[in-house]
Order: C-alpha cells, then sequence, then structure tokens
C-alpha cells in the first residue's frame, strides 16, 4: 500500500527540497521544512515538562545537604541508559549517587516493596526511579513506611491511581502538558538533568556540558522503540553526531567496537540493532548491572572488557532464542487449526529472558497478537507479549483481567508490548480468555500484513544522491525509514557470504547493483520488489545500491499491485529487544 500525504503541503515542501524527500516528509506528517531541522535549541524546554522544575529543586537540595541518592532503574537498554545518565550527570554536578537495578528473574519489574527493602540496605536518603515507579503504588508506600523519599521519573503509561511519591515527572502522567507524549525513559531522566543543570547554574555554580550524554540518550531511545517524533528525532540526531565526531562516551564506543561497527558512519541501525541487543543481553541473562558499568565507566578499556562480556553473552541470547523460536515452529505446526486472532505459548523449558524476542519473532510471522510464556517461581509463569498495529495489548489484558478477575496475577506495558504472571496451572484458561478479547477487538482485515511503500520511483530517480540524502536522516519507530517499490527484470543473481543473494537488476534502461540478505533461492525473472536505497562503499568509491526488503513474482496486467497480505521473506536485522 502507498502511503498518503496531504497534497497542499506535498506542494509546500517541493519548493524547498527534492519532490521525492517532499512526499517522504509529507507522508510522514511534516508540514514545513523546519521540522526536519534537528538543532538542539529547537528542543522542547525542559520547563514544560510537568514538575522537571520541582524535582530538579529537590535534587538540588539534596545534593546541597549531601544526601545519599539511590537509581532504581529497569533492566533493559532504557532503563541501562537513564540510570547511565543519572549516575554520570548526578555525580559531575556534585550529587552522592549509587544505583541498583532488579534481577528479573528475583525481583521482577520495577520499584517493588521487596526491590525497596533490598534498597533500604544501601542507606539511601533518597531514591529515584528510572523508567518505572508509574505503577509502583505498593512499593511507594513501603518506601515511606520506611522513610525514604521516592522521585518518580518514568515514560510508562500510567494506571488508574499514581503512586504517592514525593515527586512525579512523566509525559503521560494526567495534566502534563509536554507536547511528547513519547520520550523515552532516559529522555525523561535527560530532562530532568536539565532542569536540575539549570537550578544549578542559576545560584552561580559551575555546570557540566549535559550535551556529552546525548549519545546515550539516544541509544535508549531508539533501542526502546518509541516514536521517533521530531523532539526525539532531535535527541537522536545529536546523539549520533557526537558519536560520529569521535566524542561518543566509552561504554557506547566498546560496544561499537565489539560490534565492529565504524562510529564514523554510526546510524540509528547500529543503536537499535547492533548495540541495543548486546545490552539488553546482560537484563535477559544475568544482570544489567554488567550493561550499566559498560556505559557509566569513563574509561574506555574497562568499558570494552564489559563490553567483549556482553557481545557474548549476545551470542548466547541468540543460541537460545534459536532453539526457543524452532521449538515454537513446532509447536503451531502441530496445533490442527490455523492460528485464530491471538497466539499464546508455554514450554516449560524456555528462557524468562528470552520470551519477549520470540513473541516478537512469532508477531512477525503470524502477523497476530502474541504471548510467550516461560516457567517463574513458585508455580507462576512470566508471559512477554508483542502486538499488532491497531490493538493495544496492554488494553487488552486490563479487559481479561476485568473480565476474568484472578486469573492474571499481575500486568503491565503500553501499546505494542506488555508483561504478565499467571499460575501455570491458568495458562490454557488466559490462552481462551485472551483470544475471547482480541476476536472481539480485531476483525479479518487486521489480520492481513499490509506493507506500506513510498511508491515508485522514476529511472533519474534511482541516484547516489538520493540514497545519501535519505541515510542524512534518523529513522525509527513511527518515523519509517524510506521504502519504494518497483518491478525489476533479474539480470544476474549469485550467492555471496553463503547465504546471501547479489543482484544485478534492469528498471527501464537502467542497471541496479541489488542485495537480498538471508535468502539463497533463486529468484524468478520478474520480481515486484519493496526497496530501500543504500550507499555502498567498496574501496573508497561509493555506488548506489539497492536493499531487498520484500518481493513476489511480478503481477501481469491487470492485476492488483497492492502487497496487501504479502508474505515477507526478507529481514536483515537481528532482533532489538
Amino acid at each position: 500500500m502507498i502511503r498518503t500525504y496531504p497534497e497542499a503541503v506535498f506542494k509546500s515542501l517541493s519548493e524547498t527540497m527534492d519532490p521525492v524527500l517532499a512526499r517522504i516528509y509529507a507522508s510522514r506528517g511534516v508540514n514545513s521544512p523546519e521540522e526536519i531541522e534537528c538543532g538542539l535549541d529547537a528542543l522542547i524546554p525542559y520547563h514544560e515538562l510537568m514538575n522537571a522544575v520541582e524535582m530538579a529543586r529537590i535534587l538540588f537540595d539534596a545534593i546541597e545537604e549531601k544526601k545519599r541518592i539511590l537509581i532504581v532503574a529497569d533492566y533493559d537498554s532504557d532503563g541501562a541508559t537513564a540510570c547511565a545518565v543519572g549516575l554520570l550527570a548526578l555525580s559531575e554536578m556534585g550529587g552522592n549517587v549509587d544505583y541498583i537495578v532488579p534481577n528479573r528473574f528475583e525481583y521482577g519489574y520495577g520499584l517493588t516493596p521487596e526491590i525497596v527493602r533490598l534498597a533500604k540496605t544501601r542507606h539511601p536518603d533518597l531514591i529515584v526511579t528510572v523508567d518505572n515507579g508509574i505503577a509502583s503504588i505498593e512499593g511507594v508506600i513501603e518506601a515511606n513506611r520506611l522513610g525514604i523519599p521516592v522521585l518518580v521519573t518514568d515514560h510508562h503509561l500510567p494506571g488508574e491511581s499514581l503512586p504517592d511519591a514525593l515527586c512525579i515527572v512523566n509525559p503521560n502522567q494526567p495534566g502534563c502538558p509536554f507536547p511528547s507524549k513519547h520520550l523515552a525513559g532516559v529522555g525523561v531522566m535527560f530532562y530532568v538533568m536539565l532542569a536540575l543543570r539549570a537550578e544549578i547554574k542559576k545560584k552561580g555554580n559551575p555546570v557540566p556540558n549535559l550535551a556529552a550524554l546525548l549519545d546515550l540518550v539516544a541509544l535508549g531511545t531508539v533501542a526502546d522503540v518509541v516514536r521517533l517524533d521530531r523532539n526525539n528525532r532531535i535527541l537522536v540526531s545529536n546523539g549520533l553526531k557526537r558519536i560520529r565526531e569521535g566524542k561518543a562516551n566509552p561504554g557506547i564506543a566498546a560496544l561499537l567496537s565489539v560490534a565492529k561497527r565504524n562510529p564514523e558512519k554510526a546510524s540509528s541501525f547500529d543503536l537499535g540493532f547492533m548495540l541495543g541487543p548486546r545490552l539488553n543481553a546482560a537484563g535477559r541473562l544475568e544482570d544489567m548491572s554488567l550493561g550499566i558499568l559498560c556505559l557509566s565507566s569513563r574509561d574506555f578499556s574497562a568499558s570494552l572488557d564489559i563490553a567483549q562480556k556482553l557481545d557474548s553473552l549476545n551470542s548466547e541470547r541468540k543460541s537460545i532464542e534459536s532453539r526457543m523460536q524452532e521449538e515454537a515452529y513446532s509447536i503451531l505446526e502441530n496445533i490442527a487449526e490455523e492460528p485464530g486472532y491471538s497466539i499464546s505459548l508455554f514450554d516449560p523449558t524456555w528462557h524468562q529472558g528470552v520470551v519477549g524476542i520470540l513473541a516478537s519473532r512469532i508477531r512477525e510471522k503470524h502477523h497476530r497478537p502474541t504471548f510467550a510464556f516461560a516457567r517463574g517461581g513458585a508455580g507462576e509463569i512470566k508471559g512477554s507479549g508483542r502486538s499488532i498495529p491497531g490493538f493495544h495489548i496492554r488494553d487488552a489484558l486490563d479487559l481479561v483481567s476485568k473480565h476474568h478477575p484472578g486469573l492474571i496475577l499481575k500486568f503491565g506495558g503500553h501499546a505494542q508490548a506488555a508483561g504478565l504472571t499467571l499460575m501455570e496451572e491458568d495458562f490454557h484458561a488466559f490462552e481462551a480468555a485472551f483470544e475471547e478479547t482480541a476476536s472481539d477487538l480485531l476483525n479479518e482485515s487486521d489480520l492481513e500484513r499490509v506493507i506500506e511503500t513510498d511508491g515508485f520511483l522514476e529511472e533519474e530517480e534511482l541516484s547516489l544522491d538520493l540514497a545519501q540524502k535519505i541515510a542524512s536522516q534518523v529513522w525509527g519507530q513511527g518515523f519509517p525509514e524510506p521504502g519504494f517499490e518497483g518491478i525489476f527484470t533479474v539480470i544476474e543473481q549469485r550467492i555471496v557470504g553463503e547465504k546471501h543473494l547479489k543482484l544485478k537488476l534492469q528498471s527501464g534502461g537502467k542497471l541496479l547493483d541489488a542485495m537480498l540478505f538471508f535468502h539463497t533461492e533463486s529468484l524468478p525473472r520478474k520480481i515486484h520488489a519493496v526497496y530501500s536505497l543504500s550507499v555502498n562503499e567498496f574501496r573508497e568509491s561509493l555506488t548506489l545500491q539497492l536493499i531487498i526488503r520484500h518481493w513476489l513474482p511480478a503481477i501481469q496486467e491487470g492485476e492488483d499491485p497492492s502487497f496487501s497480505g504479502a508474505r515477507p521473506v526478507f529481514s536483515s536485522r537481528e532482533g532489538r529487544n
């Protein structure tokens, strides 16, 4: 399906830019050329984020009084980067700061009463949550009982009531006027640090350059797959700029090194699909403290040692994921009926830290809201879910919980991802209840995969110049990388690297180099393909190369050219989560 755009906006943008770029931007909600500029001066001011200034004053007083500040982090990339931003910024501004991060297998997610009691052993005067806390009603009650004030920084959707914290900063809490509701947890913490910096500067004290932390903000923002609205694109763009200029934090430089990625050409792809999985591997298989140590170290060699351990953990994670994926496919193949409106899978041998990735893989293959479960403790199973467009999976769990009281022990999440806990004996009851809810909320057309494209390119538009212009922008969730479609004749094809196809394609009178990754079967003579433009660098020579994302045998004249329902046959990207 070709993306649509307002014609008036397209005409206006075309006056100042390439018409192809104009239609790309217009279809993504850009209304003026200024909206694609990524200067830091265009960031939404910190004082528009409700309670940021108030929290900054509390932190300033804590620093002045030499109070012990304890950060309680989440165990994913967003939580790790948010924690690192807090550790580095607060320590540079004179804070006495430490952190703990819950082990997902022992404590689960968020500021639970158990984590508060663990935190108490560190004798903190103040707890600051990052990327969690908005749903920690009981945890904050316990902290208040123990006399430890709690500052909550989070970005997740709140429940029906808020925790009784000393201060809450969350763009999604009721009454917050902040225009960007898509800040990641690391973005929220960065904004609080901006407010604290201003408070310290107002008192006439020296302040650090917080722009030095933007690469951490960029990593957490991309890895958490939040929507890249303009404010987030500014944060990510400037973080990438620092990396390309050789100013990366030691931890990010180390992760790029073990991933064998060139910092001078760092992209959002590197952040989301190369660094994110390596960082997340710590929280999935062991303890995210390892990732936080990597990111918060000021010494490259120390960070490199940790990054190598993270790289090994990520390889182990991929091996576990591969086995679980084969087992999941086997389960589905042995089911007599086709999947309904949802998929719920459980295997007692599956790894609790990897079920989220497994759910994502199954969702991609079958285009159904999917939950995968692994055993927890005390007879419980832990599930991680991924959704499809138009289905708010956290709200769906809320409906299941209301229609079947007591079935779900606890749950949380957002529109596209969620987690929950059940008793193992209740798995099939949940499977039926979730399917019932999904069938009420979805229809058959929702289950058809629709591949959106930016239309066809003319021969003269297939150029290295256009590929370079596209490569200069930040693309990601909610602001997707441009993809085009076309009919091509396959002139040459050969296998390279034992698992990829290198192609020579013809479009009209133009010959084009192309790659189809992770595919070795021969293509038909003519294909209808969805592709992206890339810049291929070989021996210091830059050339245009197409990356084939999806393909079908070329349609005959008069047939519907839509890719609606097409089976994707290609993905070059390893899972980011």
